[in-house]
């Protein structure tokens, strides 16, 4: 059982940056792909970016590429997103998840959820 824990959420202008972090226990981080989804308000939820267990191969939502990364540093099992040139409709609850699947892009390929961490970009 692995458990995730998000951190770092909070009020953001339009055009600046956040980094989230996700902790996790209970596992060896490198044996997971790790990812970022959100949820907006009366939306489902949506992937975002996702990374290999190795940290190698990762892979981002046409809607956040080239604005925001993700990161691990598996000796310290946690995962960070990147966020940088927020816009107001980056506003949602962003949750992190492990899976088993190296490649996980669905909201079903996600073992484990955190509680998710609030993110809200507005002037």
């Amino acid at each position: 059982q692995v458990q995730v824990v998000e951190s770092g959420g909070g009020l953001v202008q339009p055009g600046g940056s956040l980094r989230l972090s996700c902790t996790t226990s209970g596992g060896d981080l490198s044996g997971y792909a790790m990812g970022w989804f959100r949820q907006a308000p009366g939306k489902e939820r949506e992937f975002v970016i996702t990374s290999a267990g190795s940290g190698l191969y990762t892979y981002a939502a046409d809607s956040v590429k080239g604005r925001f990364t993700i990161s691990r540093d598996n000796a310290k099992y946690t995962v960070y997103l990147q966020m940088n040139s927020l816009k107001p409709e980056d506003t949602a609850v962003y949750y992190c998840a492990a899976s088993s699947i190296s490649t996980m892009r669905r909201v079903r390929d996600a073992d484990y959820w955190g509680q998710g961490t609030q993110v809200t970009v507005s002037s």
